[in-house]
């Protein structure tokens, strides 16, 4: 189907204002889903990698400064061992020179020459920094000289360590464990010793050199320099003793259970990772060395804590190095998302006001075509009505006059105009233009008494199921166009079913609101009746309720059966559906309206008039016609009947006649609605009903906007083409309104 877009006229001469919809190409659909992935996998991927690559270069500069930590740890331990060696030397060296000194002397020579052997000391060890105090002991621990103190003071070490050591031969003891100097200030010191001996090698005493621990740790603290606070310098004796150590620690203190295991073992040198590991945020690494052949060792350890303080210090700049731009470019691709969704929304709108403004341009180039149709159809079936009419009053007339020897001819003619009626319904109720005689039906009785009307149209073939719900709901319907409207779908049925089936009708009761995405609310009856025949292709079926729409071999169909139902439910305030499939057959669902009054008693039985005689006495009519023969044909049926015709062309010709006449001169008007001039007949009847008394007025009409508008004011009103008896009727029901009257009259004259 070609749409129309808005837009400016053709020059092909398109309507104005409107233009085809193909002439521009079509906008691709976006694709929101695929569009709305990649955002999503950029963003995971910005967040993601950023992620990854900050953890592994955070996890490589961890490794990066455990190495660098082991490195100084190693670096500074080689250089406190080179420097404890040194100094341990020269320990060796000056003991051995005061040992010489002093050799060949006992004790009483030694204190007889105490005075010079103390200059002697003094010289010796005054000159190194790291000395306190040379000491020269006796077989049994006496103090026989000192390089401080002359004389020397009694004193005695005979229960010291390091003296009981030495005299034993134990080469550990050739150190002692720290000690304060109880001759000076109190300062910490540890001994380093030789044993003296006499000609024939038996002990004759010891030669002592105290070394400042506070030398060492000065040492430590310059070496150390800016890392002193990870890093700990000490110097231990091989048993573990702490002689000194930077920054200071208790002698108490216990060390590392592994450092233990390594000093029992007599490890020249190692790296050791002790206490909690430094990639737990605990612990410290600690290498060691040997100081050559002395008892003594050298260890420095690096904090775990500190590796991970200034591990978290350079992540913390690294992470905001990464992050800062990447967050940016989070909130970026976070945003387009947004606006994505927006932009979907906004999509999506427009593609349901399109859609909504489509349905409309489509609706109403219906509604147009629908209405030229009708237009057209209704002209067609008006002119079609009053040919019946003359047709119909002519054969009455025929009757009447008694041509009885033309019985068989006039039957022919009177089915031929039931058929013609049928059809002129049909094309009027298409075109909207057919009156509706609305009346409340008990829907189950209705089906019921159908039955064998339904079956007539289905044929011998096919059989009629008839399921009906229980409790169902009145209707309020018009009983013919109803009858009409599922004569017309079981006749498609039956030819969709050439070899028989089935034609199921079943009756519920629904509840519709806006979720059922009809454009109804309320309460309806579902009519659905289901066939099992050839079904139709889906193009066959966009056009099914389209006027003279037929897809039936020529003389077959008119076009007209589905378009009827459709105008049938939609005048009666309900909606028509289809479906169907190839090979599945068809179902059509009729929602009808409920009705909430009681059923009519005879709304299953059509009315039926008895032949009625000319009457005696005569009335009055005047008759406004435009045909003038169905004028003709009208004025002869009436005049037969006994009354006295005057016949006028028009409405204003009749209101003419009706205003110049003095006293009333009619007993009845019988006027078309539908007439050339300024007035119609509706108007004429309004006029009649001023009158003194009112003119009583009958109405005739094929067009349902006329018939609803006649029937609101207190005319009677028939539908073309009439029955004539029922014609008869109301005029007879007129002269007896009028006969009443005249004595009411003349008693209040």
């Amino acid at each position: 189907m070609t749409r129309l877009r808005h837009g400016a006229p053709e020059a092909n001469g398109s309507p104005s204002g409107w233009q085809d919809e193909t002439s521009y190409p079509a906008l691709p659909e976006p694709d929101f889903a695929v569009r709305r992935i990649t955002l999503i996998v950029l963003l995971g991927a910005a967040i993601i990698l950023p992620c990854v690559y900050a953890a592994a270069m955070a996890y490589s500069d961890f490794r990066t400064r455990v190495a660098a930590a082991t490195d100084a740890t190693v670096r500074t331990v080689r250089i406190a061992e080179e420097h404890a060696l040194k100094v341990f030397d020269l320990n060796e060296t000056l003991n051995a020179r005061i040992d010489d000194l002093v050799r060949g002397l006992d004790n009483d020579n030694i204190r007889a020459q105490e005075a010079g052997i103390h200059d002697a000391l003094q010289r010796m060890g005054g000159g190194y920094p790291q000395v306190a105090a040379v000491s020269i002991f006796g077989p049994q621990g006496s103090l026989l000289a000192n390089s401080r103190y002359y004389p020397a003071p009694h004193a005695s070490i005979a229960d010291r360590e390091d003296f009981v050591g030495i005299r034993g031969g134990r080469i550990l003891e050739h150190i002692s464990k720290t000690m304060t100097w109880h001759a000076g200030t109190g300062e910490a010191v540890f001994n380093t010793g030789i044993a003296r001996r006499n000609a024939d090698g038996s002990f004759a005493g010891l030669v002592s050199i105290a070394l400042r621990r506070f030398y060492f740790e000065s040492f430590y603290r310059e070496l150390l320099g800016p890392e002193a606070h990870a890093l700990t310098l000490s110097l231990r004796r091989a048993d573990g003793a702490l002689l000194a150590s930077y920054p200071p620690r208790s002698d108490e203190a216990p060390i590392p259970a592994a450092f233990a295991s390594e000093l029992a073992g007599n490890s020249r040198s190692g790296i050791l990772r002790v206490g909690s590991s430094p990639e737990t945020g605990s612990g410290e690494i600690l290498a060691f060395r040997r100081v050559g052949a002395y008892p003594v060792y050298v260890s420095c350890a690096y904090d775990g804590a500190a590796i991970w303080a200034d591990w978290y210090r350079r992540a913390a700049v690294f992470a905001a190095s990464i992050f800062a731009p990447s967050i940016v470019l989070w909130f970026a691709l976070g945003l387009s998302l947004r606006r994505l969704s927006a932009e979907e929304e906004s999509w999506t709108r427009w593609q349901t006001e399109a859609s909504m403004r489509r349905s409309i341009e489509t609706a109403y180039r219906q509604a147009r075509k629908m209405e030229a149709l009708g237009n057209l159809v209704g002209s067609v079936a008006h002119d079609f009505n009053n040919l019946l009419m003359i047709v119909a009053a002519n054969v009455q007339i025929a009757r009447r006059r008694g041509a009885n020897k033309m019985e068989s001819e006039l039957g022919a003619i009177e089915r031929a105009l039931k058929s013609g009626q049928s059809l002129t319904r049909q094309l009027l109720g298409v075109a909207r233009k057919q009156p509706l005689r609305s009346e409340t039906i008990d829907l189950a009785r209705w089906l019921s008494s159908s039955r064998e009307l339904l079956s007539a149209s289905l044929g011998p073939k096919a059989s009629l199921v008839i399921d009906v719900a229980p409790h169902i709901w009145p209707v309020e319907v018009d009983n013919a166009e109803l009858e009409l409207a599922l004569i017309n779908i079981a006749v498609n049925a039956r030819d969709a079913m050439p070899n028989g089936g089935r034609f199921k009708v079943r009756a519920a009761n629904l509840h519709l609101g806006r979720e059922s995405g009809f454009a109804l609310d309320g309460e309806f009856v579902q009519l659905s009746l289901e066939d099992t025949g050839t079904g139709m292709a889906p193009d066959v079926l966009a056009h099914a309720f389209e006027p003279l729409y037929t897809t039936k071999p020529q003389g077959m169909g008119t076009g007209l059966g589905l378009p009827q139902v459709f105008a049938f439910c939609e005048r009666s305030g309900g909606l028509a559906t289809i479906e169907s499939k190839l090979g599945a057959g068809t179902c059509v669902r009729l929602y009808l309206p409920r009705a909430h009054g009681e059923p009519a008693e005879n709304s299953l039985a059509e009315p039926c008039f008895d032949d009625l005689t000319a009457t005696s006495s005569g009335l009055r009519i005047l008759l406004v016609e435009d045909n003038d023969e169905v004028a003709a044909s009208t004025e002869a049926l009436l005049r037969m009947m006994g009354h006295e015709v005057t016949c006028v062309f028009n409405a204003d010709a009749a209101t003419q006649l009706i205003e110049s006449a003095p006293v009333a001169r009619f007993d009845v008007l019988i006027s078309d609605i539908h007439m050339p001039g300024d007035k119609n007949g509706i108007d004429l009847a309004e006029l009649a009903q001023t009158l003194v008394p009112p003119l009583p007025v009958i109405l005739i009409t094929g067009y349902a906007q006329e018939l609803e508008r006649a029937r609101n004011g207190t005319a009677r009103v028939l539908s073309k083409p009439f029955d004539i008896d029922l014609l008869e009727t109301i005029l007879q029901t007129i002269r007896r309104e009028s006969e009443e009257r005249m004595p009411t009259a003349g008693k209040s004259g």
